[in-house]
């Protein structure tokens, strides 16, 4: 079996959103301050020995989240057609941060998005 390195870098963001049709609280204007985990698996390394810089992962991951801090999700795109629960959140910086940093031996595994400290949604496509 080759060798898998997997990265994991830690982030957050702070929005507002609230959940269309939702039959209860959560479909008035509340906000969480949103913790990201993205993990990226490496099946090679470097020169150096390294199979993703962790600022490289950090810096994208903060660029994508960095769009969503201090929102309404609800106005943003595409959570103005989808609710911004947790999952749909989790699906979309997985996508943008996929298109950012898949390569050849690097590629995005998952996104841990938790909404409080004891409520979170793991987003995968393995």
């Amino acid at each position: 079996m080759p060798a898998r390195y997997t990265l994991k870098i830690l982030t957050d963001f702070a929005a507002a959103h609230t959940l269309r049709n939702y039959p209860g609280d959560c479909s008035k204007l509340h906000g969480h301050n949103w913790k990201v985990e993205a993990e990226v698996t490496a099946t090679a390394l470097n020169d150096v020995g390294i199979g993703m810089d962790f600022k490289q992962i950090k810096k994208t991951t903060n660029a994508i989240c960095d769009r969503l801090d201090h929102t309404y999700l609800n106005e943003l795109s595409p959570f103005d057609k989808i609710n911004p629960t947790a999952e749909n959140i989790a699906a979309y910086i997985y996508s943008k941060l996929t298109q950012q940093l898949n390569g050849e031996n690097v590629k995005v595994s998952a996104i841990t998005i938790w909404e409080t400290e004891r409520a979170s949604v793991r987003y995968t496509e393995e």
